[in-house]
């Protein structure tokens, strides 16, 4: 069975966007005979110049019969008049498409056309907070790599392409196979949506001081119980108040940032290895270890365990005088 895989590209695309999950797919063929046709499509059809500025050649948007439909994302979210008409050929072609995805800002197309609504999406940690601020109706988590729901995928920048079209391989082709691809790509296997994507929260341009001074506060108060009434006074806020405007800002609830500096916290102590698991667990403020492992679970994808062993791997071996 041969799957029809379609891009949608327009002006100022980002090439990488297209490429790397056209690689994996490719590769996929390579592996597994003709298991996918690969299209790159616009709306109209005819050269297309990336941001790059590579020109790509594409077919009309509405002339394919599509099995996925992924619409790849640009330097920045897409502006402009052709936006709407845009909108509303992916409106169509995600009708009649198993499956619809969009890496990066794609995500701001996809959610201009209504398919997002009410589910849980990701872009660029970077357009995190905009893309939550412009469609309201979204539920955006700007941590993750990709996430899927009800055939609707969004991934993060860049790469993280690479690892949605590899989850989609492996739920097409089997673990197996979307193993050998990504040794291929010379990639990590794979890494998972709940990954997250950025080092700091505490680099982050939030636009706002006050969560700022918030985030600062919970980052040197680990251990201490972190409510968002105890946030809120520290950003002098009302709790309702404080709520809305760190989701604006940052992407994501108040829990979630404090899970994830926690998480960031304990994970360089995890790979030093100087501790055990249950002493980090109380220096990062989680309390026991199987809290612990449960938020490296969801957030990394990994659990401490699976990190401190990949640290003595990696670790070289120290050289005796």
């Amino acid at each position: 069975m041969t799957r029809h895989v379609g891009f949608l590209v327009y002006p100022g695309f980002v090439l990488l966007d297209l490429s790397g999950p056209i690689e994996a797919f490719a590769n996929a063929n390579s592996m597994a005979g003709p298991a996918y046709q690969l299209t790159v499509a616009s709306l109209e059809g005819g050269m297309v110049g990336s941001a790059s500025n590579l020109q790509v050649a594409t077919v009309p948007l509405q002339s394919l019969s599509l099995d996925t439909f992924i619409i790849v994302g640009s330097p920045q979210p897409p502006v402009g008049t052709w936006v709407a008409p845009l909108t509303a050929a992916i409106r169509d072609m995600a009708a009649r498409s198993r499956r619809t995805a969009c890496v990066c800002t794609g995500a701001f197309l996809l959610a201009a056309s209504g398919l997002l609504d009410g589910r849980a999406a990701t872009t660029h940690w970077s357009f995190a907070p905009q893309l939550q601020e412009r469609y309201p109706t979204l539920r955006v988590d700007g941590d993750r790599m990709w996430t899927e729901q009800d055939g609707i995928w969004t991934s993060a920048g860049m790469s993280a392409g690479i690892d949605m079209s590899l989850a989609m391989i492996e739920q097409d082709l089997g673990k197996e196979a979307a193993l050998e691809v990504a040794r291929m790509l010379v990639v990590y296997y794979r890494r998972s949506g709940g990954q997250y994507q950025f080092s700091s929260l505490l680099d982050l341009d939030t636009g706002s001081d006050r969560i700022r001074n918030a985030l600062h506060f919970a980052r040197e108060h680990l251990r201490d119980d972190l409510s968002v009434e105890r946030l809120a006074e520290v950003a002098n806020l009302s709790v309702r108040q404080f709520g809305r405007v760190f989701a604006s800002s940052t992407g994501m609830t108040p829990a979630r940032a404090i899970e994830r500096l926690r998480v960031e916290a304990a994970r360089s102590l995890i790979e030093d290895g100087q501790q055990t698991f249950g002493k980090v667990a109380r220096l990062a403020g989680f309390g026991d270890a199987d809290r612990m492992c449960q938020s490296f679970l969801r957030i990394v994808g990994r659990t401490p365990q699976e990190l401190r062993r990949s640290a003595r791997r990696d670790r070289p071996a120290r050289q005796v005088c």
